[in-house]
């Protein structure tokens, strides 16, 4: 048996390299929101009022659903944190 490795799991979901790269960039900008949230110790709700934000927008950035963020607004929530890239 033979296996094929890949550099990241990007690469293993998507053919054009291009685009791994754009959502492994995505993931880890989501992972640094969802610390320095974690970090802060703020509810959804207090999280959403800082970001200005819904809750169900925190809740979605919480649960990691990747694809209903772009890049620039996970690098506007790291503004709002306080955080730089």
């Amino acid at each position: 048996m033979s296996y094929i490795t890949h550099g990241s799991v990007w690469n293993a979901l998507y053919d054009d390299p291009i685009e791994a790269m754009a959502m492994e960039r995505r993931s880890l900008l989501l992972m640094k929101v969802q610390e320095e949230l974690n970090r802060k110790g703020w509810t959804q709700n207090e999280a959403a009022k800082k970001l200005g934000v819904d809750q169900s927008r925190m809740s979605d950035l919480k649960s990691g659903k990747i694809s209903k963020f772009t890049v620039d607004s996970l690098l506007g929530y790291l503004d709002h944190l306080g955080q730089s890239t």
